[in-house]
C-alpha cells in the first residue's frame, strides 16, 4: 500500500490560492481544528492536481483550496462535532480519503482571485450543495459542471454530496489514513 511522500502545496510551489479552512475558525465547527495551517497531499493525488491545474490555466482559471491531507485526530474532532455520514465520514467506517493525503476540496477562481458561484459555500451540509441538485442558478450549475469537467478529465473521482470534493479512485484499497505523528514522518523533501 502506498502511504508515503506527501507533499506540500503552497502558493510557491504550485499555482493556488490556499485557504484552510479548518485552520481558521471560518468553518462548520466555528473553531480550528488543525494545529498547523499547512496543505498536503498524496504525491499520487499531487500529480492529478498539476494535471487540473494546467487545464484550468488553459481556460483562464486557478483554484482556492480549502482542505486537502486531513490527520486522523482532526477527522475525530469533525466526527465529534457533526456526527452525520452523510457529510462526514466516520474515522473508523468509512473511507476517509482526506486522512489518506488523496482528496482535495476546491473551487475555481477568475483572474480576479473571485471565487465562481457554485451556488453554496463550501461546507454547505444540505442538498442543494450536491452535485446534479438544479435548485441553484443557471450560472452555478453551469460552474458546477465545469469544475467536475475539469477534475474528472484530470483523474479525479468525485463525493456527490459536495460539489467541492474530489478525490483519486479506489483510495481504500490503494492508500492508508494518517495520523498527525505518522504523516510528519511521511513528508517528501520536494
Amino acid at each position: 500500500m502506498a502511504h508515503e511522500n506527501l507533499i506540500e502545496i503552497t502558493e510557491q510551489t504550485h499555482p493556488v490560492i490556499i485557504d484552510l479552512a479548518y485552520a481558521s475558525d471560518k468553518n462548520f465547527t466555528g473553531k480550528p481544528i488543525y494545529t498547523k495551517s499547512a496543505c498536503f497531499l498524496h504525491k499520487d493525488a499531487e500529480k492529478h492536481l498539476q494535471i487540473a491545474i494546467s487545464i484550468a490555466h488553459s481556460m483562464g482559471y486557478r483554484f482556492k483550496i480549502f482542505d486537502a491531507f486531513r490527520p486522523l485526530e482532526a477527522q475525530w474532532a469533525l466526527w465529534h462535532h457533526t456526527p452525520n455520514d452523510n457529510y462526514v465520514s466516520h474515522p473508523e467506517r468509512g473511507s476517509i480519503p482526506h486522512c489518506r493525503g488523496v482528496a482535495v476540496d476546491l473551487t475555481l477562481i477568475d483572474s480576479n482571485n473571485h471565487e465562481l458561484d457554485m451556488g453554496t459555500p463550501f461546507d454547505d451540509f444540505e442538498t442543494i450543495a450536491h452535485h446534479g441538485n438544479l435548485s441553484v442558478s443557471q450560472e452555478a450549475i453551469t460552474n458546477r459542471c465545469l469544475l467536475m469537467g475539469i477534475m474528472t478529465t484530470a483523474g479525479w473521482d468525485f463525493f456527490r454530496n459536495e460539489w467541492w470534493h474530489y478525490q483519486l479512485f479506489n483510495v481504500k484499497d490503494n492508500y492508508i489514513a494518517l495520523d498527525d505523528h505518522t504523516a510528519q514522518t511521511n513528508l517528501c523533501q520536494h
